[in-house]
């Protein structure tokens, strides 16, 4: 991976430092309801403020629709009460600005102190941030002195704060975004092989690029969830009523020519959970993929299954994880997840295999499982993380590297 400057390369004290976060958080009725964002944070803006920098805080907040500033602005969309619950994590006050550019922004900037800490308002409610509008990079720029990403998942953006400010101003990764990386490049960049990747979720159609990328990175493939019965039936299996993408069976069957190819072993469930209802603990049975009647679906990778994937990750010494085995949000179709996820911690922990995972529903299966402080890295990243596993570029750390 190029090398990117970090908080260590940066002389903080008396500079107003922009710093990017992802403070795009799930609120209800006024109040954060998940800090993990937050928390991810708070080591670099203690980093920068505690050297003395003036630290500024730069954010979107949802997907605001209009076209000015004045139309877009509401309380819902605002980043107000998100400071608030911020500063309550951090311990200590964070001013707020109306807007995050002109007059209302240059007030607030300017009555900072060494060390203090402001929060803009939310980016979006100027459109000229997801076009990326020089002269409104112009005006974020005219705020600081340096340029601090740390939000990851907005990487994959070519937003004004996320790629624009980073070319206009002196660049660093924060702490949580030097991490991300770090782990990124240990899981796919440079990995320590043997390498195995699990792919989970709904459907094979939203992880074509992810699948056709892994095949040529990763020594063993495993694919869960209701991919696992598109590549089934792809195979010949009689899946029942199974989420199944019939129409992928030819797209299925290319991917495992190239994954043969490149060297790469490909592990579906070889029995699973069947059911005939999708619901919490309805009659269930474990049986082999091979005996699923028509009206029963595979609603999670079967015991034996679970015991080929744990057994495989004992030569492992890299795991990268996006998605479920099964759905997990459904006792007892969590079972293989929670098992799988075990052992993966078990390992991490004792040292022996680098375990990375992220996306939405992964970070809540580990944390369902009760093992996700215990995994190399867990990313918090939805689109970013995927896009990274996908191979592709991300402007935002992109620009951190130029």
């Amino acid at each position: 991976m190029t090398a990117f400057k970090t908080l260590d390369d940066l002389s903080a004290k008396g500079k107003r430092v922009l710093v990017r976060v992802d403070l795009n958080v799930p609120m209800e009725n006024g109040k954060v309801t998940d800090a993990t964002r937050l928390e991810r944070i708070l080591p670099t803006i203690r980093d920068i403020a505690g050297k003395g920098g003036k630290v500024i805080l730069l954010a979107h907040f949802g997907r605001p629709k209009g076209e000015t500033f004045a139309e877009r602005a509401n309380e819902k969309e605002s980043l107000a009460p998100v400071a608030a619950a911020l500063s309550g994590l951090l311990g200590r006050s964070i001013a707020t600005a109306k807007d995050c550019i002109g007059p209302e922004a240059e007030k607030a900037v300017a009555a900072m102190k060494d060390g203090d800490i402001l929060c803009l308002e939310n980016t979006r409610f100027h459109k000229e941030e997801e076009k990326n509008k020089p002269e409104f990079v112009a005006a974020l720029a005219k705020l600081g002195d340096a340029y601090v990403n740390d939000a990851f998942s907005a990487a994959h953006r070519a937003h004004a704060s996320t790629e624009g400010l980073a070319r206009a101003l002196p660049a660093y990764a924060g702490r949580t975004m030097e991490a991300e990386l770090n782990a990124l490049n240990a899981a796919l960049g440079q990995p320590k092989r043997p390498v195995m990747a699990i792919v989970g979720g709904a459907k094979v159609s939203t992880k074509l690029d992810l699948l056709g990328n892994l095949v040529t990175k990763v020594d063993c493939l495993v694919i869960g969830g209701g991919m696992a019965n598109t590549f089934l039936a792809a195979r010949g299996v009689k899946v029942g009523k199974s989420l199944c993408e019939h129409d992928l069976a030819e797209t299925a069957r290319e991917i495992e020519k190239k994954a043969k190819a490149a060297g790469c072993e490909i592990l579906l469930p070889v029995d699973g959970l069947l059911a005939k209802e999708f619901r919490a603990n309805p009659p269930h049975r474990a049986a082999s993929v091979n005996d699923v009647a028509e009206d029963e679906m595979i609603l999670d990778a079967g015991p034996a299954s679970a015991k080929t994937v744990i057994a495989k990750l004992a030569s492992m010494r890299t795991l990268v994880w996006n998605g479920p085995l099964g759905a997990f949000e459904l006792a007892p179709f969590d079972t293989a997840t929670v098992a799988v996820a075990k052992e993966a911690a078990r390992l991490a922990k004792a040292g022996g295999l680098v375990a990375v995972a992220g996306g939405g529903d992964t970070v809540a299966a580990l944390n369902h499982a009760g093992i996700a402080d215990d995994m190399t890295y867990v990313s918090t990243a939805g689109g970013a993380f995927l896009e990274w596993m996908e191979g592709k570029e991300l402007p935002g750390v992109k620009a951190l590297q130029a």
